[in-house]
């Protein structure tokens, strides 16, 4: 079901792509992989960003019935669906949004390294989907995607993750001004470990797993720090 589901249809893109782009180049054909997924799932993107703005606008309000409502549990959930309503919060949708994210990457990663790539598996081609006439696995020439080990790639990975999280956090830390003390100090400390743990982290993956992985890391961050600006000017005209 999972390869009936996931990995043929992100495999039938991606063997597509490899056969429109220039020379059959695989990163040609990831970066657009990951620039096509992006554009078709942007909505479920956008609501992630407008879900987690909402959360921190909230923050305040849900204190207060917190508070008050402390020994009356169900007026205290009807004042939080209440909330929800009127900042307009979906509580799944970040769920989704990180679901998404991981079912494409292990989808991509089993279509390259568990389907005898670059060799092009035909059984597992749609009807009008063509086998490349070409397949180059290397990057502009220099970079072998099937490989690890690549030191320039595996730090482009950990920068671009490191900016990604420093722009999510300016929208994040503007709101802990309406926090308590305690409350600002903790998602201070949680922020700081998202900032430079999350990036090391992985720069190591980078590192060791297939250049191939790496790319589309850099590529999605990249894309993600253009989408971050792009909702966050659409709510400031909005305002």
């Amino acid at each position: 079901m999972f390869t009936t589901y996931f990995i043929q249809p992100i495999y039938n893109a991606f063997v597509f792509l490899i056969g429109v782009v220039p020379g059959g180049g695989v990163g040609l054909a990831i970066i657009a992989l990951t620039v096509f997924m992006r554009i078709v799932l942007y909505p479920v993107f956008s609501s992630s960003i407008r879900t987690q703005m909402g959360m921190q606008a909230m923050q305040v309000e849900l204190d207060v019935a917190t508070k008050k409502f402390k020994d009356k549990p169900e007026e205290l959930t009807k004042a939080r669906l209440d909330l929800l309503k009127k900042h307009k919060v979906n509580p799944l949708a970040g769920i989704g949004t990180l679901a998404i994210q991981l079912v494409v990457l292990i989808s991509l990663y089993y279509a390259m390294f568990r389907e005898g790539f670059p060799n092009i598996e035909q059984h597992l081609l749609y009807a009008f989907v063509h086998v490349p006439a070409a397949v180059n696995t290397h990057f502009l020439g220099l970079l072998d995607l099937l490989t690890p080990h690549h030191v320039v790639l595996a730090v482009l990975v950990g920068l671009t993750q490191y900016f990604t999280i420093r722009f999510t956090l300016g929208r994040t830390n503007a709101a802990q001004g309406s926090l308590s003390p305690e409350k600002a100090a903790a998602q201070k400390m949680q922020s700081m470990m998202m900032l430079y743990m999350m990036p090391a982290l992985l720069t190591v993956f980078g590192y060791f797993f297939p250049a191939a992985v790496g790319l589309y890391f850099v590529t999605g961050n990249v894309l993600s720090l253009g989408q971050e600006w792009l909702i966050r000017r659409e709510l400031a005209r909005m305002r």
